[in-house]
């Protein structure tokens, strides 16, 4: 009996219906596809056409063995038990046991690729690998959880407003590995085993990959689902934001204040609901008069605009009656088509109808790109369903519970492709949610709408690490958050001034949020309009704090060679410029569990300071020598120092030579 074929240098394997297929995709990289009754599927959700490998060998050695080898990952696979199913094993080039899926368990009759279907659709999946004792798993996104290592952790796959889920991970066990599949799911890394799950999806679809360091790892994935195009200039300085200018000359006359100061700005932004309804995609003339002189002035001033794009379409939006009757929305399975209510019931555009990205384009383009605008704020990116009712909905590629987290992948490549089409060089945009393979649109996500208080500040650094192990190393927060902070109150003052002193660290520096107490804002008709929050420029929040503002925005000009050349990185390699300890020291066992601390790139060690009155920093130093920037101290590596704080000074040292 012939379990195995090899076609080229894929290796075939089919039995009771099921056909497995496992190919090299890229260096030291493989890609396992399984099916069944019928062919494996070429599904291009987030991997592009495979880097070629000349290190490649597929063969069958017996029967019941066979292989498929590439650079530096092997798959063994075995025809096991009674049942004869394909066990794969992965292992590197030094023949250890990277990562391998559980077995039957001799009369427990167990399947490691259950496909249990649903009566007249498709299936629920699950996907089962032996758990390893003392492995570290790290990326798989944006969780708001105090966590680096997810080791011992149940993930929801799914997006919610200040949740990305990327599906890829870092093991400490020299593998990557990404789920391959956009389905509504789960993932446990128990001890025991790891458990992937997908809700409803039409096959199984995995990569995994072998590298010496994680930044191997990150490199081959990149090569896999995309690099980032490089980030433009304007990105490496201070971005100013807020909710929200309301109106055109309150936003220049923020940005002429900065001039007069002589301080730092490369962006100002233009928040949400300066439209007439969303889905208008347009200025609201009575609020922004002349969008064309506003973008004028910025520029001559050297700021961009950043304008607040929402893919929500009111049912009162003079575009919502059109892209109704074309299918260009989303739609509801069943009930009233509305998928969000706030201000207006509105339904999100079906940024996976190539139809809809093109119409949208169109009056983006003639409404802001014309004017001069190049950077977007692509906000509700997940997109943010009321309820996340993922169930409820069907987009033009499948249901939400089947392909709906490739929602803002789609929703990054509308703008991305516009703009490249428009003669743009290197699109980045803001968006609130990433997928696998979003990098390569130019996203550049934010943390969401996260609370102004000391538990989110310190789950932020664990975001901003694990997104960027992930793949998506473009990244930033709402520096001090986003809801509840007060601009007057000195708690949350010193939050602020402790979070602006992160963001100098960060890969974008933005200053964001809904300060309270909230402004009122009326039409000249005497209509209400949406709420404007408080002042949020670094001269609102009093004399203490203004000078170390305004010493964290030079020093960050003074680092722009050095982020420059991270982002040159990322761009080349795929490299994260937020650096777990454990990315950048694999070696140094006392880093794997390391989460309070982190490397901006490979010379700056950064100690945020993430608790209420503290003014002094206890931390870990990696084998080297190390200068403390503020002081100009050294220090020996492979030890803990406790280095002083004042609410002016962020811990960090500099790695010598």
């Amino acid at each position: 009996m012939e379990f195995f074929e090899i076609n080229g240098s894929q290796l075939i394997w089919r039995n009771s219906g099921e056909t497995l297929v496992i190919e090299p995709w890229g260096p030291d990289s493989l890609r396992v596809r399984s099916v069944l009754m019928g062919d494996v599927r070429d599904d291009r959700f987030a991997l592009l056409d495979p880097v070629p490998c000349e290190d490649v060998e597929t063969a069958v050695t017996d029967e019941t063995h066979a292989f498929v080898r590439c650079g530096k990952i092997t798959a063994q696979v075995e025809v096991r038990g009674w049942k004869q199913k394909a066990h794969i094993t992965f292992v590197n080039q030094h023949h250890q046991v990277l990562l391998e899926e559980t077995d039957g368990e001799n009369a427990l009759v167990l399947n490691a690729r259950k496909f249990e279907p649903h009566l007249g659709g498709d299936y629920a999946l699950t996907a089962t690998f032996k758990g390893e004792d003392g492995e570290h798993i790290y990326g798989m996104g944006q969780y708001q959880e105090e966590c680096l290592d997810w080791k011992g952790c149940n993930l929801e796959l799914a997006h919610r407003n200040s949740q990305a889920s990327v599906p890829m991970y870092i093991s400490s066990r020299g593998y990557g590995f990404l789920w391959h599949n956009p389905a509504i799911g789960s993932v446990s890394f128990c001890n025991n085993r790891t458990v992937w799950h997908a809700d409803t999806t039409k096959q199984l679809d995995y990569w995994v990959t072998a590298g010496d360091q994680p930044a191997d790892i990150s490199l081959n994935y990149a090569r896999a689902t995309g690099f980032p195009p490089m980030m433009p200039e304007y990105g490496l300085g201070f971005w100013q934001c807020k909710l929200r200018y309301w109106n055109q000359e309150q936003l220049l006359e923020v940005a002429r204040e900065y001039k007069r100061r002589n301080l730092p700005i490369d962006v100002i932004v233009c928040d949400f609901f300066h439209w007439p309804h969303m889905g208008d995609y347009r200025f609201d003339p009575e609020f922004f008069p002349d969008p064309a002189a506003m973008v004028k002035e910025l520029k001559e001033m050297g700021i961009e605009l950043m304008v607040s794009v929402w893919p929500q379409v009111a049912l009162t939006s003079e575009n919502y009656p059109e892209m109704l009757q074309q299918g260009l929305l989303v739609r509801a399975e069943y009930g009233e088509q509305i998928g969000m209510r706030f201000v207006e019931d509105s339904m999100f555009f079906d940024a996976t109808n190539p139809r809809a990205r093109k119409y949208v384009w169109k009056k983006i383009k003639k409404n802001y790109y014309d004017y001069g605008i190049r950077v977007f704020w692509l906000d509700e990116a997940e997109p943010e369903y009321g309820t996340y009712d993922f169930k409820a909905y069907r987009y033009h590629i499948g249901t939400n519970q089947q392909v709906g987290n490739v929602w803002p992948q789609y929703y990054a490549r509308l703008f991305y492709e516009g703009m490249k089409e428009a003669g743009q060089e290197n699109p980045v945009n803001l968006l609130r949610c990433a997928w696998a393979g979003s990098q390569r649109y130019g996203a550049l996500v934010w943390s969401g709408d996260i609370m102004s208080d000391w538990s989110y500040f310190r789950r932020q650094v664990c975001a901003g690490i694990s997104m960027g192990v992930a793949g998506i190393p473009w990244w930033t927060t709402d520096i001090g958050g986003f809801h509840a902070g007060v601009t007057k109150d000195p708690a949350f003052r010193e939050l602020l001034v402790r979070w602006f002193q992160w963001g100098c660290y960060c890969p974008v520096m933005r200053l964001h949020g809904d300060r309270q107490p909230s402004e009122a804002v009326y039409r000249k008709d005497g209509t209400r309009v949406l709420n404007s929050g408080s002042d949020n420029e670094v001269w609102s929040f009093g004399e203490e704090a203004y000078p170390i503002l305004v010493k964290y925005l030079n020093r960050r000009e003074e680092l722009r060679d050095y982020v420059r050349g991270l982002m040159q990185e990322a761009h080349e390699k795929g490299t994260p410029l937020l650096r777990g300890m454990f990315y950048a020291f694999p070696d140094d066992e006392k880093c794997a569990v390391m989460q309070d601390q982190y490397m901006f790139g490979s010379r700056y060690l950064v100690a945020p300071v993430m608790e209420a009155g503290v003014r002094e920093r206890t931390l870990y130093l990696p084998a080297g020598t190390w200068k403390d920037v503020e002081t100009g101290k050294t220090y020996e590596g492979r030890q803990t120092i406790t280095v002083p704080a004042p609410l002016d000074v962020i811990p960090v040292l500099e790695k010598v030579g």
